[in-house]
């Protein structure tokens, strides 16, 4: 398994600093241990989740909480993360909901940690709220798991008041569209696996993601530009990450074969509201999906599913419980 190496970045001291800011109450409410269920407890639609809230964090503390989060993101991931939880204001406001509504609300995203951070130690932590979950786990200060990670956006374009034309995730779209823009008619024939997309991802919030096989064209049936516009809309989503660690996923999804990557497309071909679509990239190591079908094809649902180390996979809690088995004499 690679890990990568982001002990510059220190995620363990940004944790410990965001639970010293934390009183009594709030530190119950946000700590867990690693090997527990609720670590697996993955969702991306509005409900009461474990963890601490965003509501119930101090504008210090909400700072602190971030200050975690850009340890193991991008500043583009990190970036669209808080632009993603403030969508939900603005859906508050399309849905015509009063300001005091608290189904959609930004201040219901929860902060969960799981284990002890330290230099020594295997944690891991939890971002999660509507339309963002990303589970993070670490050893011994390095990051081994970003996964699941989800991000949504609703609306996908935001359609009038002061944040009009407001596109969180338009690279995921515009690149998927110049990919399935690039291919022949032929090409298009193997491409387009269903003319009806489904209605949401189809790895959905399954411990263990698994669809039962790869749809549409492999990357060895690609022309070169088309290689290298997958290869680009894969960077898209594992660059959500910190440099380190997607640069090693990249390296897991080279080593299990280029060749083995297939793109597949479902419904719609033309881009705008009211065209709802899907693709999805499907490896040995990754399932990426992508779907905008909601709200007439202006609400997305994307996930990156590592298919060997989702929630820091089988190994690491292997690790974790025979460093915590009891020693015998």
């Amino acid at each position: 398994m690679l890990i990568s190496t982001i002990s510059a970045q220190d995620p363990a001291s940004a944790a410990n600093k965001f639970i010293n800011v934390l009183d009594k109450d709030q530190k119950g409410l946000t700590l867990f241990p690693f090997d527990i269920d609720e670590r697996f407890n993955f969702h991306f639609f509005p409900k009461e989740r474990k963890g601490i809230s965003l509501e119930k964090l101090t504008p210090a503390q909400r700072e602190a909480a971030f200050e975690l989060l850009k340890t193991c993101m991008s500043e583009q991931g990190a970036k669209k993360s808080r632009d993603i939880i403030e969508l939900e204001g603005i859906l508050r406001d399309v849905e015509g909901r009063p300001a005091n509504d608290t189904y959609r609300d930004p201040a219901k995203y929860y902060i969960t940690i799981f284990g002890i951070p330290g230099s020594q130690t295997i944690w891991g932590w939890r971002l999660e709220g509507h339309h963002l979950s990303f589970n993070f786990s670490a050893r011994e200060n390095k990051l081994v798991s970003g996964t699941p990670g989800f991000m949504g956006a609703n609306p996908a374009i935001v359609q009038e008041g002061p944040r009009k034309g407001t596109q969180v995730l338009k690279e995921e779209t515009e690149m998927g569209y110049a990919l399935l823009n690039s291919f022949s008619s032929e090409q298009l024939k193997k491409v387009i696996f269903n003319e009806d997309a489904p209605g949401d991802i189809i790895t959905f919030v399954d411990r263990k993601a698994s669809i039962e096989r790869r749809a549409g064209i492999s990357y060895a049936q690609m022309n070169d530009q088309q290689k290298q516009l997958l290869l680009q809309l894969i960077r898209v989503y594992v660059y959500r990450y910190t440099k380190s660690f997607a640069d090693n996923m990249l390296k897991e999804i080279q080593t299990a074969g280029l060749d083995e990557l297939w793109f597949g497309w479902a419904g719609d071909t033309k881009q705008g509201i009211g065209h709802p679509h899907y693709y999805r990239i499907h490896g040995p190591t990754i399932i990426i999906e992508y779907d905008n079908t909601q709200g007439r094809g202006n609400h997305i649902h994307s996930v990156v599913r590592d298919l060997k180390n989702d929630f820091g996979g089988d190994l690491l809690l292997n690790h974790y419980r025979e460093e915590h088995s009891p020693k015998k004499d």
